[in-house]
């Protein structure tokens, strides 16, 4: 039964107050997504109170965003009312003001996630399984199986604290035992967030993920239905693979720097397997790492088999390749590849000098891997198609000390999200985290902090050289681990086709990335594609 409403004399004064500040207001937060489109207008679709313990309310508004394109995004703002006072030059116009209420002093409407009593509010929900009231929709909060488990009675009171983070979602730790992740753009539809992690803490026995203790949903009057927040396990750790990595890159470029340019004279042990081998300088610093990065190809496989382990929910029962399917995946990746093109044309002649020469030869080959694109997908795959993670990176791994955590099953937030929860091969995120060790080796060379050009340059062979030995033994563990499962092709030549298509596909993702959002770190991609081409 739904929770009656509250604060019933302060939404039509809020309804009347914020529209013509909203604008301005979204244009000035971390977590707007439409900060490069123009605002047509913005409303309250909706004004959900939520009781405090104070006896006083917070409102979670939902704000419709419409376009000067035509476009429409939600998104979702928790408030809490509290007395004005006078803003300083830095904060005009990045607060929602309310003249009075009644003849009552002026409000200023706070963000409700930097307000303890309004966080320990949402946790509330879904301790009592909650179901409150708006004027055009309701907000339930719902538990999993796990909840119980995870969430013991006799626990207390856990007291919130938000994470520092810029991000495009909200996340709040309660007690260093529960997470909150609370979406700000809310989006119609089966989140996989939340579908994944449900399922993985339901139906599978994958360790390898923070558990899902419960969740907010929202549902309209009209019948739409979107999720606000999920509620996970707060696993302790010591940052993300990415950070984790960079760590380890940093102190061997510091011994590699010291050496020449050819690997196999410094090591002394020439090659093995088409690898070059690790130099006895480098090796304590390396092989602490190759451990790691095989402990992750295991949990990546385990996670997938997991997701394949499904046999009825049809949500989850693997799927084999279709020629529909792939005619449909090849007209995607054709319309990435002519999209970045058109834009790595257009920016050659802004580009440094030691990059023009190969924008400019890589923007002429858009046809040569079209053909390859086309090659890849025009005979029948022999494999299964899978839910899979979907946005695979070091970023979306924890590392805990011993062992890695995997998070974010939300997949890629530009893609609409039905098309999130398509299955698809696995070896798309085994493609997207070898990208992402690619990246991390060449961050410090051609990155936002790069080195001196000339610096970066010596220090190149080295980082193809890390990158080979982490992909290499990331793979290998792997395939061991995932053994004959039936996602993968029947033969290594075909599986080698498919990575090699999905590690093209990511390449080409990254570099339209670069160049619309960090200019300084198009080398990266650059190199990772003229890499692949190479092949």
């Amino acid at each position: 039964m739904a929770e009656p409403g509250v604060g019933k004399d302060i939404v039509p004064e809020l309804r009347r107050a914020l529209a013509p500040q909203l604008p301005a207001f979204l244009m000035k937060q971390r977590w707007f997504g439409g900060k490069a489109r123009k605002i047509q207008s913005a409303e309250l679709s909706d004004i959900v109170p939520i009781r405090l313990q104070s006896a006083s309310e917070a409102f979670l508004l939902m704000v419709l965003v419409r376009y000067a394109d035509g476009n429409e995004e939600l998104y979702a703002m928790p408030v809490v009312p509290t007395v004005n006072v006078s803003a300083t030059p830095e904060e005009e116009g990045a607060s929602l003001q309310i003249p009075s209420v009644k003849g009552g002093a002026p409000l200023v409407l706070a963000d409700a996630l930097k307000n303890e009593e309004s966080l320990s509010a949402l946790l509330e929900l879904i301790q009592r399984k909650a179901v409150v009231s708006g004027e055009n929709g309701e907000l339930r909060a719902l538990q999993t199986t796990a909840y119980s488990r995870l969430c013991p009675s006799s626990g207390g009171l856990l007291r919130p604290k938000p994470v520092r983070a810029e991000q495009s979602n909200s996340s709040i730790i309660y007690g260093d035992r529960l997470i909150l992740k609370f979406f700000r753009r809310m989006q119609e539809g089966v989140n996989p967030d939340l579908e994944i992690g449900k399922f993985l803490t339901e139906k599978t026995s994958f360790t390898g993920v923070p558990p899902l203790a419960g969740s907010l949903e929202y549902h309209t009057r009209d019948g739409k239905e979107m999720v606000q927040g999920i509620l996970q396990k707060f696993v302790p750790n010591e940052g993300d693979a990415w950070s984790y990595t960079l760590r380890a890159l940093t102190e061997f470029y510091e011994r590699a720097a010291k050496q020449g340019s050819d690997l196999s004279a410094t090591s002394g042990r020439g090659h093995e397997n088409g690898l070059p081998q690790i130099p006895k300088f480098a090796r304590d610093v390396v092989d602490p790492y190759l451990a790691a990065a095989e402990l992750l190809g295991q949990r990546t496989a385990e996670m997938h088999l997991a997701l394949a382990s499904e046999p009825r929910d049809p949500a989850f029962v693997p799927e084999p390749f279709t020629m529909e399917f792939q005619r449909s995946l090849e007209q995607s990746i054709r319309s990435l590849t002519a999209r970045v093109f058109e834009l790595l044309r257009d920016k050659v002649p802004t580009l440094p000098d030691e990059w023009r020469g190969k924008a400019a030869d890589l923007a002429g080959r858009e046809e040569a891997i079209g053909g390859r694109f086309h090659a890849a997908l025009s005979q029948p795959i022999h494999a299964m198609r899978t839910r899979i993670h979907g946005d695979y990176h070091l970023g979306q791994v924890l590392r805990t000390g011993t062992d890695f955590v995997i998070i974010d099953f939300e997949g890629e937030p530009a893609r609409p999200i039905e098309e999130r929860r398509v299955k698809r091969s696995p070896l798309q995120d085994v493609a997207g985290m070898l990208r992402s060790f690619h990246y991390a080796a060449f961050a410090p060379l051609f990155g936002e902090n790069k080195m001196q050009v000339e610096d970066a340059r010596r220090l190149s062979y080295w980082a193809e050289a890390w990158n080979s030995w982490v992909a290499n033994r990331y793979l290998e563990k792997y395939f061991e681990t995932a053994g004959g499962a039936n996602y993968l092709p029947e033969s290594r030549e075909e599986t080698r086709t498919i990575l090699e298509l999905h590690l093209l596909e990511k390449a080409i993702y990254e570099l339209g990335y670069e160049l619309n959002n960090r200019p300084t770190w198009v080398e990266i991609p650059l190199q990772g594609i003229s890499k692949l081409l190479a092949e």
